[in-house]
Order: structure tokens, then C-alpha cells, then sequence
């Protein structure tokens, strides 16, 4: 018997999970079935495209385009925003169910697993994904594709073959067969930059590439050259890391503003109401942050960035606000902003935090009432606890969108 992954990933994870949402809280469409996706915002239609339903598909729309592009191929679109904490608990509870399955799991990004099965024989290993794929849409109400190969890399590609709600196997011998013709943009790590150097040197399909010279492709794209070909032949020999085991790098939040700021007050209430959506997250996710970032772009794209380094870890919304508006004021020239993001970096667990007793008082303090801010929006939405900065103005009091590294990749033949 061989030793057997799966990687389990969520069809059209954000729609999809809005879309069990709202229908669990009474709403009586269903998202995925009309023209919709899940980005930027709905009411000035700025933003980008995070994930579409098959209808919006098939309009042509893409997972990444603005939503002026989006509009222009379907005026009807049906345009919901993000929702991080919504996200958050429906990937904790699809890990739940297949953390039953193998204790080898390995969280790959908010809506991708890998399992390791161990020796499995092929016709249980079947049987297994498609009880996981059946389990997951009784209990939870969205879809999956589970992907069934000896190594990381095929689990990953059997995945991506057709959806939604299916299981694909990718061993070795169907390499060929099931790898071959897909187009080279297919391939795992071949981005669009990429894939256009290898279609200038003729090479279009994945088989092109498995057959061409090994050193031509090494004196041309030098260490990823040769990776990109082991990939095109189905070899990986990278591990599933158990959950926990790999260290998150970051997390960030930004948005492209649907007009220009340039007075600085509107500035600071973008990035409280980016760090209105962050900071949850952070939270969720178990971690405090060491060092935070702020990063604007000009009307003329030019891009000026400024961290820190902080000397206590932290989640606080009060400090790391505090934190976030100093470096914009240290950065900012009077420029019109067009795009404003913050970010967090070297993330440690707050389970174990080394406090000052001189600082502790206002710590607790800051933590209770982050806390009791937090699980009001949880009971009854977001909307329900609202800044009064945010009321006279025309900032979104939750804003940004998804700029996350996510765990690291499968890097083994780096």
C-alpha cells in the first residue's frame, strides 16, 4: 500500500460561506445560485473580486478583477461584502470534522487541508474522501473537492480538476494522461508573470514543459525552472506539517479607497476601521503581534511603507491603533491616498504572554473592553456596536479586504 494525501478545498469559500450564513439567519436566497461574488464594496462599487458564484462565472468574471470590470459583464451582479469572522468559524469547524479523520493535518490557508493518510489502499482511500466531501455538506451546508495523491503536489492538482462537490485522484501513472494537456497557468507556482516567459519559449501545456531539456530550463528560470519541471512530472516530496507546527508569517488588511483622502483625520478613521476587521481576526486566529505596518499608494502609485517593532506583544485595538496612526503621521506628506492597508507580522500565541506589573492594570482594562466590544458584534452582528467617529462621516466603520500570507507553501524543492 502506498502512503496516501488528501487536500480537502472549499468551492468558492467566501460565497459559499456567506451563502450558508444568510440562509441559517432566514434568508431565503441562495448566493450561489445567482450572479454574486464577495468583494470590495457593495454600496460605492470599489474593490476587487475575492470569489465568485458559477452563475457570476459565467459572465466571465474572475476572482481577482475590479468590480467596475466585474459590473460592466453583469449589471446584476449581486455584490456581498467580506466577512472575516463568518470565514473564521467555518473553517474551524470543517478542520473539526477532518481533524477525525487523521491527526497528520495540516492547515494550508483559511479554505485548503492536507491530510496525511498514511499506507492506505486506493479503493479506501475513495471511500474516505468522498465520506469526507458527503460529512462536510450534511454537517456544514457548502462543498468541497477532496484530491487524492501520494505527495502534496497531485493531492493539491487533483483538487483543482473539475467542481464543485467532487473527488479526483492524481497518482503517478495518470500523470500524463490527467496533468499533461492542462494548460501551463494550471500548474501549482506557475503565476501569470511566469506563465507568459514560458509561452514566449513555446511552452503552453504542462507536457511541453515536463519534456523540455532540464538544463535549458535551469539556465532560463534558474532554482524554479527546475521545480516547476519535477511539478510537471508529479514529484513533491514535501511533508504535511500538523496543524500548529507551522507559524503563521502575517496578516494585513487594506482597501483601495473609493475616493481620494487628503485630509488626515479621514486617514486615521480608515485605518480604525481597517483594524476593526484585522484585530478580530488576529484574535481568532490566537496570536498577538510584535511588529505592525502601514503602507499608503498616491493617485500616481506611488507607495510608501513604514513598521515597528513593538516591545510587548499585543492585541489590543486601543494600542494598535495608537501604533498604526503614529507611523502614517511619520510617513505622510499631505499626498493624496488612493490605497491604505495595515498589517501585523511576527505573530506569537497569546497564550502565553509576558506581562510588566507596572503596565498590568491598563492592560486588563484595554483587554475587557475589547472583549466585551467583541462579543457584542458577535451576538448581534457587527453593526450593532459602532465608533461614534465613524457616525458623521462617510468612512465604513469595517473596511479592507484580503491581504493574507496565509502558511507557508510547499517549499521542499526550493
Amino acid at each position: 500500500m502506498e502512503s496516501i494525501i488528501l487536500h480537502v478545498d472549499v468551492n468558492s469559500a467566501y460565497l459559499a460561506w456567506s451563502a450558508v450564513w444568510d440562509l441559517a439567519h432566514g434568508a431565503v436566497r441562495d448566493l450561489r445560485k445567482l450572479p454574486a461574488i464577495v468583494g470590495g464594496d457593495p454600496e460605492n462599487r470599489h474593490g476587487i473580486v475575492l470569489a465568485k458564484s458559477v452563475p457570476a462565472k459565467a459572465f466571465g468574471i474572475v476572482t481577482g478583477e475590479t468590480l467596475f470590470s466585474a459590473l460592466a459583464k453583469c449589471p446584476d451582479l449581486v455584490i456581498v461584502p467580506p466577512r472575516y469572522q463568518v470565514y473564521v468559524k467555518a473553517s474551524e469547524a470543517m478542520v473539526e470534522i477532518l481533524s477525525a479523520y487523521s491527526p497528520v493535518l495540516e492547515r494550508y490557508s483559511i479554505d485548503e487541508c492536507f491530510l496525511d493518510m498514511g499506507p492506505l489502499a486506493r479503493p479506501e482511500a475513495l471511500r474516505i474522501a468522498h465520506q469526507i466531501r458527503r460529512e462536510i455538506k450534511r454537517t456544514l451546508g457548502f462543498t468541497v473537492n477532496v484530491g487524492i495523491g501520494t505527495n502534496k503536489l497531485c493531492a493539491k492538482m487533483a483538487s483543482d480538476f473539475k467542481k464543485p462537490d467532487l473527488v479526483h485522484t492524481l497518482y503517478p501513472e495518470e500523470v500524463e494522461v490527467k496533468l499533461h494537456g492542462l494548460p501551463i497557468e494550471d500548474l501549482f507556482m506557475v503565476g501569470p508573470a511566469l506563465a507568459k516567459r514560458l509561452r514566449n519559449i513555446n511552452l503552453s501545456t504542462i507536457g511541453q514543459l515536463a519534456r523540455c531539456d532540464r538544463g535549458f530550463l535551469a539556465g532560463q528560470f534558474g532554482k524554479i525552472g527546475m521545480v516547476i519541471w519535477n511539478f510537471a512530472w508529479g514529484r513533491d516530496s514535501s511533508k504535511v506539517h500538523p496543524e500548529g507546527t507551522l507559524e503563521t508569517k502575517g496578516m494585513g488588511n487594506s482597501t483601495t479607497l473609493p475616493h481620494d483622502l487628503t485630509e488626515r483625520p479621514a486617514c486615521h478613521r480608515t485605518l480604525l476601521s481597517l483594524l476593526e476587521t484585522l484585530v478580530p481576526r488576529l484574535k481568532a486566529a490566537g496570536f498577538h503581534t510584535t511588529c505592525v505596518a502601514v503602507h499608503y499608494t498616491t493617485t500616481d502609485f506611488k507607495t510608501r511603507r513604514r513598521q515597528r517593532q513593538l516591545p510587548q506583544q499585543t492585541d489590543s485595538m486601543t494600542a494598535l491603533y495608537e501604533i498604526a496612526r503614529a507611523l502614517f503621521d511619520e510617513i505622510w506628506e499631505g499626498q493624496a491616498v488612493r490605497k491604505l492597508g495595515v498589517s501585523f507580522s511576527h505573530l506569537r500565541s497569546n497564550q502565553v504572554v509576558q506581562l510588566s506589573l507596572l503596565d498590568l492594570e491598563q492592560i486588563q482594562k484595554k483587554e475587557k473592553l475589547d472583549d466585551t466590544v467583541l462579543q457584542i458584534r458577535q451576538r448581534f452582528g457587527d453593526d450593532s456596536l459602532i465608533r461614534g467617529t465613524f457616525i458623521s462621516s462617510d468612512t465604513k466603520p469595517f473596511s479592507g479586504g484580503v491581504d493574507e500570507p496565509g502558511f507557508k507553501f510547499m517549499n521542499s524543492n526550493l
